[in-house]
């Protein structure tokens, strides 16, 4: 395949592109740089420096080049209280974005997206594990924004003859068994990047945002999923849409899901993390776990990593750039 990877500099998007090229495909990467690195791009896919917001920038890639079989998409702005602060910039880039996108798609004639969205489209979920035909309701602009663009992408596919792969991630870690990539970004908000952190002593203490949710130990929930088997992901959907001329829409998580303290408590074999207990952060639901059925059904796609394994590649990784 011929894959056009947007936001092929960020964390999720450059573990796509290195298993991309693991796997003998094509690959064009563009990103604006302003939370991906250079030097997080496969030095065997081509990199053009552009932004998704900008018509100019993306018809110098469709223009530069010719027979795409698939975009990837991963250049969304993702911090979720960041979004309570500021919604229309998540609006304007996640949506506005991928509007621009998909008019270059069709005048170009490129018919297949892989879609990165979120599980932060089901809100406060009213069963145990979310299922993909179950009712959306965002509480924060990020969800929300993710779930405009995830309906925007169907309209528009079925109005132009195009397939899309919308994969709703739960919560992504880990780093690539190479250690040149990971996630490597100022103000880290993922939990297990920052436990690690605690452990290596980059920061003397962490917080646990809330420990009074409706759930045992009261801090919350979530389904976690190794970068690595995400990135494997893209690569079955893609394909699965090229075969098969028609659009999916999966979870990709790991069907289990692991409370605050209970990631906190597997890491501690690596080292002591000091935390405290503060507030609860705005627009956090308790508890959010995948159903992972559709993806293994359709995809024959299973996760092969553990929690321990993200815990401890991340570690590794963040050892490597601290020199620690």
């Amino acid at each position: 395949m011929k894959v056009l990877v947007i936001g092929g500099a960020g964390y999720i998007g450059s573990h796509a592109v290195y298993e991309l090229i693991r796997d003998n495909n094509e690959v064009i990467v563009m990103d604006n740089l302003s939370t991906g690195k250079e030097n997080m791009i496969h030095k065997s896919a081509k990199f053009y420096l552009g932004d998704i917001t900008k018509k100019e920038d993306l018809d110098k890639v469709f223009d530069s080049e010719k027979n795409i079989d698939v975009v990837m998409h991963f250049a969304a702005k993702l911090i979720v209280p960041e979004s309570v602060k500021m919604p229309l910039e998540y609006y304007y880039n996640n949506v506005e974005g991928v509007r621009l996108m998909l008019d270059a798609m069709i005048r170009y004639g490129v018919k297949n997206v892989v879609f990165s969205s979120t599980a932060a489209v089901y809100g406060e979920p009213i069963k145990p594990i979310c299922e993909e035909d179950d009712i959306t309701l965002p509480i924060n602009p990020y969800g929300a924004s993710k779930l405009a663009t995830e309906n925007m992408i169907k309209w528009v596919c079925n109005a132009y003859n195009m397939n899309y792969c919308i994969f709703r991630y739960f919560n992504v870690a880990g780093a690539d068994k190479s250690l040149d990539i990971g996630l490597d970004k100022d103000n880290l908000t993922h939990l297990i990047p920052i436990v690690t952190q605690t452990i290596l002593g980059i920061r003397n203490k962490m917080k646990v945002f809330g420990d009074d949710y409706d759930t045992p130990d009261g801090t919350c929930i979530r389904d976690y999923i190794h970068v690595t088997d995400l990135a494997l992901a893209h690569i079955l959907g893609a394909k699965y849409i090229l075969n098969n001329n028609k659009s999916i829409l999966v979870n990709l998580g790991s069907n289990n899901g692991y409370s605050v303290k209970e990631v906190i408590d597997a890491a501690s074999i690596y080292g002591k993390v000091n935390y405290e207990i503060v507030e609860r952060r705005e627009g956090d639901p308790a508890k959010l776990i995948a159903s992972n059925s559709k993806a293994k059904d359709l995809l024959g796609w299973i996760p092969k990593y553990t929690l321990d394994d993200m815990i401890k590649t991340d570690l590794e990784f963040r050892r490597k750039i601290n020199n620690k």
